[in-house]
């Protein structure tokens, strides 16, 4: 070995030197340089981790809340629909309401009319008979040459009214 020593000029000393040196430049960096280097990658591995399982977090929540969305477009959209079906229920029942007092109304005018028509005719026919019965007295004054009065002449007139309708 001493030739190596020789050949190569190592002097023990100096490279017990250097060595103390080399740990002692590797323990300053190791303390100042190497171990915050090491404890910030630590942290954001941490961070990362972290957004990481909150981002599946929000994910989750967002799925959650669209299947809960869905949910309430569906019952909203139910509820709609129950909402319409009554909403046209009540109008086909206020449609039919409508129409039965239509009719109701048209049949009460149509009975008024009628009645109205009756009178009418009653008093249309109480009229002919008077006018009949005026023919008829003159009539029979033309035919006997005298003038007729009295009870007993109305109750000729209205034999004679009565066996014409017959």
């Amino acid at each position: 070995m001493e030739e190596l020593v020789k050949t190569f000029h190592i002097d023990t000393y100096l490279i017990l030197a250097q060595l103390v040196n080399f740990f002692i430049v590797l323990g300053v960096l190791y303390k100042f340089a190497y171990r915050p280097v090491l404890q910030l990658l630590n942290e954001r591995t941490i961070k990362i981790e972290k957004s990481l399982d909150d981002a599946k977090k929000i994910e989750e929540k967002l799925i959650a809340q669209g299947d809960e969305y869905k949910k309430i477009v569906a019952d909203a959209r139910k509820e709609a629909s129950i909402i319409i079906e009554k909403a046209n229920k009540v109008n086909e029942e206020r449609r039919e309401a409508m129409i039965a007092k239509a009719k109701d109304d048209i049949g009460v005018i149509i009975n008024k009319e009628k009645e109205k028509m009756l009178v009418e005719k009653a008093e249309a026919l109480k009229d002919i008979k008077k006018e009949v019965a005026e023919l008829v007295g003159l009539s029979l004054e033309k035919l006997v040459g005298k003038k007729m009065e009295g009870k007993a002449d109305q109750d000729l007139v209205k034999d004679l009214i009565k066996n014409i309708k017959s």
